[in-house]
C-alpha cells in the first residue's frame, strides 16, 4: 500500500498488491487535454448509477478546473468495476484510493 499527498494536501492510501478489500475507495477521474467535456460527462453518466447527464457536466467542469475529481466511492469490488469501465471509456484515471 502506497501513501500519497492529493493537491488538497490529504493523505490517502492507493491500493497495493496486499491491500484489503474493506472500507470505501475513491474513483478519481483526472483532467486531460483528449476528452471533450461532452465525452466525459456522457460516459460519467452511462457507467455510474444515479449521474445525470447534468451532474456528469457538473462533475467534467469540477475535473477541468481542479485537474480531478472523486466522481464515485464505496465497496472496492464496486470501485474497480466502475474504474475499469470508465478507463475503458477513454477517461484519465488516477489509481484507487482508499477513503
Amino acid at each position: 500500500m502506497t501513501i500519497v499527498e492529493t493537491e488538497t494536501g490529504e493523505r490517502s492510501e492507493t491500493a497495493g498488491p496486499d491491500a484489503g478489500l474493506g472500507g470505501n475507495w475513491r474513483v478519481i477521474v483526472l483532467n486531460d487535454n483528449h476528452n471533450t467535456f461532452d465525452g466525459v460527462a456522457t460516459a460519467l453518466s452511462r457507467t455510474l448509477p444515479g449521474v445525470s447527464l447534468d451532474e456528469g457536466h457538473q462533475l467534467a467542469g469540477r475535473i477541468h478546473n481542479t485537474g480531478q475529481a472523486i466522481v464515485w466511492t464505496g465497496p472496492r469490488e464496486t470501485a474497480e468495476h466502475y474504474w475499469e469501465q470508465l478507463s475503458e471509456a477513454g477517461l484519465t484515471m488516477a489509481p484507487l484510493e482508499r477513503e
